[in-house]
C-alpha cells in the first residue's frame, strides 16, 4: 500500500538516529595505527629479547611441517640416532672398564682441559657433543623447508643447545666442581656477587673499562679540524718532513668507535700510516641520540664522507683522495664512490675496504636474525626509542659464537672466579654506539634485504648507482674467520667493478684481522690483482691456488698505497683556519668520548 502524501513528508521528518553518529565518527588514520603497532612491538620485543615471535613461529612451523611429511629423513635421524646410542655406550664402557678417552672431546674447546677427559665428566662431554651433532641433522636438509627457515631454526637450535652444555653447569664442570672443592665455595659467593653487581650496574665503570680514550688508546697525536652535528674530522700530525702527495681519508663504521684504528702503538695502523708518510684523516662519527632518529643513510654520505672528503682537499690542495673504508664504513664509501663517479667527480683517487660487503647475497651469520618480520621488531624497537640500543648489536654478534662469547666468560665470572685479563681490544667492544632509527632501518631493508647497491637499484639523493662506474684502483681485504662479513660475501667485489681490484685475504677475525699490526708471527695473507676482463674466479678456487705469504698484510698494503700516493711533499699544516678549517681541539675530540 502506498503512502499518501502526508504520512510521507510526517516519515521524511522523523530525525535518524544513526545520523549524528555517522557525521561524528571519525576514522583512525594509518598513521596512528602504525604508531600503535610500534609500541605493542616495542613492548613485545623487550619479552623476546628483540626477536620476533611470528618469525619463528613461520620458521618453525615450515621446518616441523616438512619434517613430519619427509619419512626418508625421519629413518635416516633414527639411524643416527640409534647409531650414536651405541657409539655413546661404547666410549662409556671403554671409560668406566679399562680408563680409555676419546679424541672426539677436543673438536668443541670448552671440553680441551685434561679434567674433561676423566670419567664421568668425559661421559657428559660425549653426550652433549653427540646431542649437538644430532640436533644439527634434525635442522639441516629437510626438503622443502625456505632457505632463510633453516638458518633460523638452526641459529635457534644452536642457541639452546649450548645454553645446556655440560661446560655451563656447575655439577657437570670438572673445572668448577674443582675450584669449589678448593674454595670451600667462595668461587660461587664471589660469582654470585659479581652476578648481582651487573644485572644492577654496580659495577665501577674504571672496572669495565680500565681503558681511557686519549690517554691509554686513540693516543696518536692529532687535530680535530671540522665538526658538523654527526662527525669530527682528525688530522694526525706528521711525523715524517715529507709525505706523499695525495692523503689517506679514513672512513670507519659506525657501529663501533674509530679509535680501533688507534689502539696500542703497535696495533695502530693510524701510527702505522703517519710513520709511512701519509697525511692521514680520519671522520670519528657522533654517537647517536633520540634527537638524531631522522638522520638517513643520504645523511651519513653527505654528512660524512663528502663533507669529509671537502675538508681534506681544502686542506691539501690541487689532491686527489687515497679513501679507506671499515665494514659498514667500507659500504657508505663504495656507495659515495659511485654516486661521484656517477656525477663525474674524481676527487678519489683510490679506494680501500676492509672487511666491508658491496653484496649481501651472503652476509653470514647475521642474515639468519634479518626476515622481514624481524626487521620490523628492530624497527619497532628503534621507532619507540630514536635508536637502537648498542647492545643490541653487541648480542647479535655475540650470538653468532654463544659458547666462545656468550657463556664462557660467563662460567669464568660467575663460576671460576676468573677475570678476563682487560686488554685494548676488549675495553674497544665494550664501548659500543648506537643507531638512528631512519638510517639503520633504511640499511637493514635496502641492502641486507632488497640487496639494492649489488643490482644497481641503490638510490643516492633519488638517482641509482651503480658500483660499476668506479673507475679507480680497489684494494679488497677479507679475513678468513669474519662471521660479521665472511670473506667470501666482499670477494663479491670483483663481479660488481669493472676496475683493477686487489684482493688480499688475511686469517683472522674481522677485527683481530684487521689491527693485527705491522709485525704478526701468526699472520699470513694471499693477494692477487684481478684486472678488469680477468676471468673470474670462484673464491674457493682462488683461495686454494695463491700463493700464501707470511706475515702482516699491512706492509703489502702500504706498499700498494706508496703507489697511490703520489710524489713526496712537505707535510702540510694542521687544518686550514682562513678557509674554514681551523683546529678545533686535540684528538681524538669530544665524540668519541661522549656516552
Amino acid at each position: 500500500m502506498l503512502l499518501d502524501d502526508e504520512n510521507y513528508q510526517a516519515d521524511k521528518e522523523i530525525p535518524n538516529p544513526f545520523a549524528r553518529l555517522v557525521r561524528d565518527f571519525k576514522l583512525m588514520d594509518g598513521e596512528t595505527a602504525r604508531t600503535i603497532d610500534h609500541e605493542f612491538r616495542a613492548a613485545l620485543g623487550k619479552l623476546t629479547q628483540g626477536m620476533s615471535p611470528i618469525e619463528l613461529f613461520n620458521a618453525y612451523t615450515d621446518w616441523l611441517g616438512h619434517l613430519a611429511i619427509s619419512p626418508g629423513k625421519q629413518l635416516h635421524l633414527l639411524q643416527s640416532a640409534v647409531h650414536k646410542v651405541f657409539q655413546l655406550g661404547k666410549f662409556t664402557f671403554d671409560a668406566v672398564a679399562h680408563g680409555a678417552e676419546t679424541e672426539n672431546i677436543y673438536t668443541d674447546r670448552s671440553f680441551a682441559g685434561d679434567a674433561w677427559q676423566q670419567f664421568p665428566y668425559s661421559f657428559f662431554a660425549q653426550s652433549f657433543l653427540a646431542t649437538k651433532e644430532f640436533i644439527k641433522e634434525s635442522s639441516e636438509n629437510v626438503f622443502g623447508v625456505k632457505g632463510d627457515h633453516e638458518e633460523l631454526v638452526s641459529f635457534m637450535n644452536t642457541q639452546i643447545i649450548e645454553a645446556i652444555s655440560p661446560a655451563n653447569i656447575p655439577f657437570t664442570n670438572p673445572d668448577i666442581v674443582a675450584a669449589t672443592k678448593a674454595e670451600h665455595g667462595q668461587n660461587i659467593a664471589d660469582g654470585l656477587k659479581r652476578m648481582v653487581d651487573d644485572l644492577t650496574d654496580r659495577t665501577p665503570v674504571e672496572e669495565r673499562n680500565p681503558f681511557q680514550v686519549g690517554k691509554d688508546v686513540g693516543k696518536t697525536p692529532g687535530k680535530v679540524i671540522f665538526q658538523n652535528r654527526l662527525i669530527e674530522l682528525i688530522q694526525y700530525t706528521p711525523t715524517t718532513p715529507e709525505v706523499g702527495s695525495d692523503p689517506v681519508l679514513i672512513i670507519p663504521p659506525w657501529i663501533m668507535k674509530f679509535y680501533i684504528l688507534d689502539l696500542t702503538p703497535k696495533q695502530s695502523l693510524i701510527k702505522y700510516l703517519v710513520d709511512q708518510g701519509k697525511t692521514v684523516f680520519i671522520v670519528s662519527w657522533k654517537n647517536p641520540t633520540a634527537e638524531d632518529r631522522d638522520l638517513t643513510m643520504d645523511d651519513y654520505l653527505d654528512l660524512g664522507l663528502l663533507e669529509a672528503l671537502k675538508a681534506v682537499t681544502t686542506i691539501v690542495p690541487r689532491c686527489k683522495v687515497n679513501t679507506v673504508g671499515y665494514c659498514i664504513g667500507g659500504t657508505l664509501l663504495a656507495i659515495g664512490a659511485a654516486a661521484l663517479a656517477r656525477d663525474g667527480d674524481d676527487t678519489i683517487k683510490s679506494v680501500s675496504l676492509f672487511t666491508a660487503q658491496t653484496d649481501f647475497t651472503e652476509p653470514g651469520e647475521i642474515k639468519r636474525m634479518l626476515g622481514e618480520s624481524q626487521v620490523s621488531f628492530v624497527e619497532s624497537a628503534m621507532w619507540k626509542q630514536g635508536y637502537l640500543e648498542a647492545t643490541n648489536m653487541g648480542g647479535a654478534f655475540k650470538a653468532m659464537k654463544p659458547a666462545d662469547l656468550v657463556w664462557g666468560p660467563r662460567v669464568n665470572r660467575y663460576f671460576l672466579g676468573k677475570e678476563a685479563e682487560p686488554n685494548e681490544l676488549m675495553a674497544w667492544s665494550e664501548d659500543a654506539t648506537r643507531m638512528p632509527y631512519r638510517m639503520h632501518t633504511d640499511y637493514l631493508r635496502q641492502l641486507y634485504l632488497s640487496n639494492d647497491l649489488a643490482v644497481g637499484e641503490y638510490k643516492v639523493h633519488g638517482e641509482p648507482v651503480s658500483l660499476a662506474d668506479i673507475r679507480v684502483p680497489i684494494f679488497a681485504v677479507g679475513t678468513t674467520t669474519d662471521h660479521v662479513a665472511p670473506w667470501k660475501s666482499v670477494y663479491k667485489i670483483l663481479r660488481l667493478t669493472h676496475t683493477p681490484v686487489t684482493f688480499l685475504l688475511t686469517n683472522g677475525g674481522h677485527n683481530a684481522g684487521i689491527i693485527c699490526g705491522a709485525e704478526h708471527p701468526r699472520r699470513s695473507y694471499q693477494v692477487h690483482l684481478h684486472h678488469p676482463g680477468d676471468s673470474f674466479i670462484d673464491p674457493d678456487t682462488w683461495s686454494e691456488t695463491v700463493e700464501r705469504n707470511p706475515g702482516s698484510w699491512w706492509l703489502e698494503w702500504n706498499d700498494w698505497l706508496d703507489v697511490q700516493s703520489g710524489n713526496k711533499i712537505k707535510a702540510p699544516k694542521m687544518g686550514a683556519a682562513k678557509k674554514g678549517y681551523e683546529v678545533l681541539r686535540d684528538a681524538p675530540g669530544e665524540y668519541v668520548i661522549a656516552p
